[in-house]
């Protein structure tokens, strides 16, 4: 009997929306992930794209848990000598909300441009609108 291996041509890919109010953060971050690169088909690859697209809306509202809005850092550097910048999980939501949950999809991904090619199947908005209503995406449930 011989291994099937799908091939990237006879990909189908879904549209999925999720509703991010009141998830936490983690777990949501989790399973989107996992849908991401494509672990709930049967045809999963891990070296293959086989995932769907998703769009999050009202990431605004994605709860943390404990003290993290205070105490979770997020860590950049400008790239210039003494350039580091830290910004609390607060700030970042004020800010830009929809990064709460980019970031933390990013670091469950692999690193590379599979990675990249997964994680830029992941629409995320702050809001309830989006204009992904044409690709009639369905319902995730979490």
């Amino acid at each position: 009997m011989k291994t099937y291996h799908v091939k990237p041509t006879e990909m189908q890919r879904g549209w999925y929306i999720v509703d991010a109010e009141g998830q936490i953060l983690g777990r949501l971050a989790c399973r989107l992930a996992s849908v991401l690169r494509g672990k709930h088909k049967p045809i999963f690859s891990p070296h293959l794209d086989a995932g769907d697209f998703i769009v999050v809306i009202n990431a605004d509202k994605v709860k943390l848990t404990g003290r993290k809005e205070a105490q979770k850092i997020y860590f950049r550097h400008t790239g210039y000598p003494g350039g580091d910048r830290y910004t609390t999980a607060g700030e970042a939501r004020q800010k830009h909300p929809e990064r709460l949950i980019l970031h933390a999809v990013k670091g469950m991904l692999p690193r590379g441009p599979l990675g990249r090619q997964q994680l830029g199947k992941l629409k995320v908005y702050a809001g309830a609108d989006h204009p992904h209503q044409a690709q009639k995406p369905q319902p995730l449930s979490l």
